[in-house]
């Protein structure tokens, strides 16, 4: 299990197996949030808002905002023109989870919103899927060399939003490690995935997300949207660097004998992990 991966010659990351009881959940440590420069209402004819991607109808849709819903405003960035029911403007605003909305549906005060800068990109979407994290891939499903290796590890940094990868429900908020906290940063000579969230999906699919830098964003029985942030990339539990340990499992409970390689997986419904 601690033995690495050929592919990966960049700092070599350890996704343990799930080991050893589940401890306390330590008091819960706030995510960063995003500083918000202002409020607004969102003002619809009635029907929700869709919420995308990107600055663009095109953008794919990561969920909606129902009409009369206060949204927080991070920034504002120029995209599509859209003729809305508040005004008709280029400018699209970038709410605390990253996602974008057209500021032609939105009301609020004659506040000045800066202009949004460069950010992380967004996982890849498609259908009703989307990548949890935009990353390279740094170990693969049991290989060789890790045959209990029942996922994939991604190697993204250290607090990137992990994002479910489709709609469903919170089954799982653990703490797994073989000693000690997951509230610290883990080590190779740890068992367990750390800080994790399953999530239940349509047709009995469970996906597993490990190694989380502090207590996940989620609770149990939380339904949560394709995109929805569950936590935050971390080093807990089993783990030699910073990356996102993620499963696959076709059936609940999640165990070993129903997890797949989430590669295929993905690929059947237009997305690469590679």
């Amino acid at each position: 299990m601690k033995r690495r991966h050929q592919r990966t010659n960049l700092a070599l990351l350890t996704a343990g197996a799930l080991a050893g009881p589940a401890i306390a959940a330590a008091p819960a440590v706030a995510a960063p949030a995003p500083e918000v420069a202002a409020t607004g209402t969102v003002v619809t004819a009635g029907t929700a808002l869709n919420a995308r991607s990107g600055p663009s109808a095109t953008s794919a849709r990561t969920g909606t905002v129902a009409n009369g819903t206060t949204v927080s405003i991070v920034c504002k960035i120029a995209g599509q023109f859209i003729s809305g029911t508040v005004k008709n403007t280029g400018y699209w605003d970038r709410l605390t989870d990253n996602t974008y909305i057209s500021d032609a549906y939105v009301e609020r005060a004659a506040t000045e919103i800066p202009k949004c800068t460069a950010t992380t990109p967004l996982p890849a979407v498609s259908g009703v899927w989307m990548l949890p994290v935009t990353a390279g891939l740094v170990s693969d499903f049991r290989t060789v060399q890790r045959p209990a290796h029942d996922g994939v590890d991604l190697g993204a940094t250290r607090n990137t939003p992990v994002r479910s990868a489709s709609a469903g429900t919170v089954i799982r908020v653990v703490c797994n490690v073989s000693r000690g906290t997951c509230d610290t940063d883990g080590n190779s000579t740890l068992r367990g995935c750390g800080w994790y969230v399953e999530v239940q999906h349509p047709g009995s699919i469970v996906t597993r997300y490990c190694h989380m830098v502090r207590r996940p964003s989620v609770t149990v029985g939380q339904t949560v949207a394709r995109g929805s942030i569950l936590g935050y990339v971390g080093t807990s539990g089993s783990s030699s660097g910073p990356h996102l340990h993620f499963e696959v499992h076709v059936g609940v409970p999640a165990t070993r004998e129903n997890a797949i390689s989430p590669i295929p997986f993905m690929k059947a419904r237009g997305l690469t992990i590679s």
